[in-house]
């Protein structure tokens, strides 16, 4: 609980009231690696926090595996689209490794927004870093090559490699495991 709570007051400040709604609110959770945390076409009802591990978001395109993103520890982890308007997902959320988790329902952390005005600014806040990453990667990611997006890829996540396997690597870079170990080759 200490990493989620350090997390939560880096970005607001948690008085001795709040920080036991945190400890109450949010359920610690273990999940072995290769749990799914959501299917596709059900509603994201929880939010994540990655005390150990790492989650990745998945969806199919043409019956094919696409990793979307990779999420490790000290990070929030959701489908943000299905859990912020509560909409069916499109996709999957898995555990990549064994995991402890802190977890949330939507409905204590909508709760937790509108009983205390410090947790709405850090969910607040939370949703604008998430957006503006997310905008910000995702507007360069298209027109990078496969070796700018790995080497890219490898500045956010130095460790990947050893810590998921190299076929939802390639998923999420969009090319072939054959172009992945050229490219890991030329480095």
């Amino acid at each position: 609980m200490q990493n989620l709570l350090q997390y939560i007051s880096t970005r607001c400040f948690v008085d001795n009231n709040l920080k036991s709604r945190i400890e109450n609110d949010f359920e610690y959770v273990e999940c072995q690696q290769g749990k799914l945390l959501l299917e596709q076409e059900q509603r994201a009802q929880r939010l994540y926090f990655i005390d150990k591990g790492i989650v990745h978001n998945y969806y199919y395109q043409n019956g094919r595996k696409v990793t979307s993103w990779f999420y490790s520890e000290n990070q929030f982890v959701t489908a943000w689209y299905s859990f912020y308007g509560q909409n069916t997902s499109f996709e999957e959320m898995q555990c990549l490794e064994n995991c402890a988790l802190y977890s949330i329902s939507f409905d204590k952390y909508q709760k937790l927004i509108a009983d205390s005005p410090a947790f709405g600014n850090f969910a607040r806040l939370l949703a604008e870093e998430s957006l503006a990453f997310l905008d910000y990667f995702s507007k360069g990611w298209s027109f990078l090559s496969a070796i700018e997006k790995y080497t890219l890829l490898l500045e956010y996540f130095p460790d990947i490699e050893q810590r998921v396997n190299l076929g939802h690597i390639a998923s999420f870079l969009g090319i072939s495991q054959e172009t992945l170990s050229r490219i890991r080759g030329k480095r």
